[in-house]
């Protein structure tokens, strides 16, 4: 295929404001994105700027905004993309350079809600901490999660309000709220009960369509605030 791959282009120094850049790419239909940013990297210009690591929808650095939608890179087709494609960098959070953004705003509300086994209590037979098939089944989907901030970034919410968790971090927090082996859930549902915390989020699921692990994010929300009301926190 002929693809026309159009990349928003900001470099500090030299920039007043982002651009559009334009590359005429030969590609086969099952190749990712990443592959028309790699070429144009490699082969056409080596000033491009972007953020990636495995390569393989594991890692989840490649998230940027491709044809309007948050995806990750090298997950995206182009076949299922077409014969012109933008890329642009996640919004809401600042760029840095082309499609490289500063991912520590995105990293401090994780890191804010405990993301961790919290558990001192030594098992009876001081092996491990068991636990049932249908006990793990209860956060299993929020296991899932990559931290490629897909969901978060694509949430309006996060856009106006830079307080809010964001629904990665309480992606992330349901996920050791709801383990059977946890201690700090009344700890992780007050930072949840937080006005900035659940309370913030407005469902419109875009976080779901974002997410690229297929994680029904609204729900996970929807879950942690109907805890923190069954236990009256906050």
């Amino acid at each position: 295929m002929d693809v026309e791959l159009r990349i928003l282009r900001f470099n500090p120094e030299t920039d007043e404001a982002s651009h559009w850049e334009s590359y005429r790419i030969a590609a086969e239909p099952t190749d990712p994105v990443l592959n028309l940013l790699h070429h144009v990297k490699w082969y056409v210009d080596g000033t491009l700027t972007f953020r990636r690591s495995c390569a393989h929808g594991v890692c989840g650095s490649d998230a940027m905004l491709i044809n309007g939608r948050n995806r990750l890179a090298c997950e995206y087709l182009v076949q299922d993309a077409g014969s012109r494609i933008s890329v642009e960098p996640i919004r809401g959070v600042p760029v840095v350079k082309d499609l490289l953004v500063d991912m520590e705003p995105f990293w401090d509300k994780y890191r804010s809600v405990m993301p961790f086994l919290v558990n001192d209590e030594i098992p009876e037979d001081g092996r491990e901490r068991r636990q049932s098939p249908e006990e793990r089944e209860r956060f299993d989907d929020t296991t899932k999660c990559i931290l490629c901030a897909a969901c978060t970034t694509g949430c309006p919410v996060f856009w106006t309000n830079r307080d809010y968790v964001g629904p990665a971090a309480i992606v992330n927090a349901h996920r050791f709220i709801f383990d059977s082996r946890d201690t700090a859930s009344e700890e992780r549902l007050e930072i949840m009960a937080d006005a900035d915390g659940v309370w913030r989020c407005r469902t419109v699921f875009n976080c779901v369509e974002a997410c690229p692990k297929g994680i029904n994010i609204t729900r996970a929300i929807l879950e942690v605030t109907r805890e923190i009301e069954h236990r009256h926190v906050g």
